[in-house]
């Protein structure tokens, strides 16, 4: 909202009353074209958050992502909430399905973006039911219709870039790993197990359940500036199935094995907490200043589509859909005049969006990246 206090104006318009008809009129003008240059101002501050050359109308189609359609309208696809018009007459209008039509609209000055749902038939199928329904001595089938969506709802990134991270990647306590139940052999003899092989597992099961994670423990996260310990990685390996029990001692049959399984390896609870794929960008309510402590999957420098993890968490304000800036830390150099090392200012480098947050650190998805990133690397708010 733009506001304007005339009380200046009336006392500039008094003294200008004092010196005569010209120099009052030559005013007079001037605060006419003040009257009509200050909404084209305010107009084309709007304007500025879209990007030329946007669509006024999209189609969603199958394979689209929410940031990926907020790129096409804004030039920061974060800010796509502070334009989305909510339609309260369409059922959940945050959700977008392919085949949904993205509009851009005025109201005033002011762009907003609204959804135009597709057509009943282009969105559900329609298939016979018949159910039985019994009555004394006879049975009687009665005709239905069940009503099953052709598609879900598009996501807000990529999910095929972080699949691997939905059941796979988890920080706990140092506690909730080193004193969960550990494998101590197999019924083969072997040192290394795979899919269909028992294995014996011994410790205290708080809780039993018919299925079990094989979790390895991964990185211990240190924060570099305070040197507090941030959490320690369990990376979820596979999963195996209670087959017989003795006491403490669990026979396993191994369901499943993304890699090796190996004696001394962990079993736990697998988390019931999969990746929310529904979700806004937005950007942090508070002023975020972190860096890359790793990136996963082995690789040194970061691109788009890169997951990495950073050490700032729920504590610090974040949430899952936060978006934060990567920039490129600043190279040392040194002053000949003082004789000293000083760190060039950081240069914005890039997007990332965040998936999964914990207390202390948080994984993102860098959706852009306009030169490489690396480990040490600074997130802030954008």
């Amino acid at each position: 909202m733009l506001i304007l206090n005339i009380e200046p104006v009336n006392r500039v318009l008094l003294l200008y009353s004092n010196r005569g008809g010209d120099s009052l009129m030559k005013f007079r003008t001037l605060l006419l074209w003040c009257t009509l240059l200050l909404p084209m101002a305010a107009t084309g501050a709007v304007d500025s958050i879209l990007r030329s050359g946007h669509p006024d109308v999209y189609r969603v189609a199958r394979g689209d992502t929410l940031w990926g359609i907020a790129s096409m309208f804004l030039t920061e696809p974060w800010l796509w909430p502070e334009i989305w018009y909510v339609n309260s007459d369409i059922e959940n209008p945050h959700l977008i399905y392919p085949g949904d039509q993205i509009i851009l609209q005025y109201v005033g000055a002011s762009p907003r973006l609204t959804v135009r749902r597709a057509s009943a038939e282009r969105r559900f199928k329609l298939t016979p039911e018949h159910r039985i329904q019994n009555s004394d001595n006879y049975e009687k089938l009665e005709p239905r219709i069940r009503v099953k969506p052709l598609s879900a709802p598009i996501p807000a990134i990529p999910l095929d870039a972080i699949a691997s991270l939905m059941s796979k990647g988890r920080i706990v306590e140092e506690d909730t790993l080193s004193l969960a139940p550990r494998i101590l052999s197999g019924k083969s003899g072997r040192l290394i197990f795979g899919s269909g092989d028992q294995v014996y597992a011994r410790g205290n099961w708080p809780e039993l359940t018919s299925v079990y994670g094989i979790f390895r423990p991964g990185n211990v996260y240190i924060d570099p500036v305070s040197e507090e310990i941030l959490g320690f990685e369990a990376i979820e390996v596979g999963s195996a199935k209670i087959q017989d029990r003795a006491e403490d001692l669990i026979t396993f049959t191994i369901i499943s094995a993304r890699e090796d399984v190996r004696i001394g390896y962990r079993m736990m609870l697998t988390e019931q907490q999969p990746v929310k794929s529904i979700f806004y960008p937005s950007s942090p309510d508070i002023q975020i200043n972190g860096v890359i402590l790793n990136v996963l999957g082995g690789v040194t420098q970061v691109g788009r589509y890169d997951v990495v993890v950073i050490n700032r968490g729920s504590r610090s304000g974040l949430d899952v859909g936060n978006v934060l800036s990567i920039a490129k830390k600043g190279a040392p150099v040194k002053d000949r005049f003082d004789r000293g090392v000083l760190d060039l200012p950081a240069s914005r480098a890039g997007i990332l969006m965040l998936f999964r947050v914990f207390e202390k650190m948080a994984y993102g998805l860098v959706l852009q990246a306009s030169e490489p990133l690396r480990v040490g690397d600074v997130v802030q708010t954008p």
